[in-house]
């Protein structure tokens, strides 16, 4: 079962939900525990920009994980979103790592 997240329903060029600055975070709390296997990041074409640009597309990101709340994060991938190659880019997780818990690897 793939799970979706939308952070915000109206994503026509323009419209976007958008950081101040050059950093931010999202945190996604999930009400069960789940297994990532990858992250999909979407952003639109140059060609299509209300500006024709587009300098506010993500590029580098990391996704972290936790067993639970309070734990220390377990770096799950750092990535690079490349505005010349498609606008739909997924990203795989370090699936091994993202079973790890408390300090020790579970099989």
């Amino acid at each position: 079962t793939n799970l979706v997240f939308y952070f915000q329903p109206d994503v026509t060029p323009g419209q976007c939900w958008a950081f101040r600055g050059s950093q931010g975070q999202v945190v996604i709390r999930l009400p069960a525990p789940i297994q990532p296997t990858a992250v999909t990041v979407q952003h639109i074409y140059k060609d299509v920009s209300p500006s024709g640009s587009v300098s506010s597309a993500p590029r580098d990101f990391t996704v972290s994980g936790v067993q639970e709340e309070g734990d220390e994060e377990t770096l799950l991938g750092a990535f690079t979103y490349d505005v010349e190659k498609e606008a739909i880019q997924t990203f795989p997780l370090k699936v091994e790592e993202a079973r790890v818990g408390k300090g020790r690897a579970e099989r």
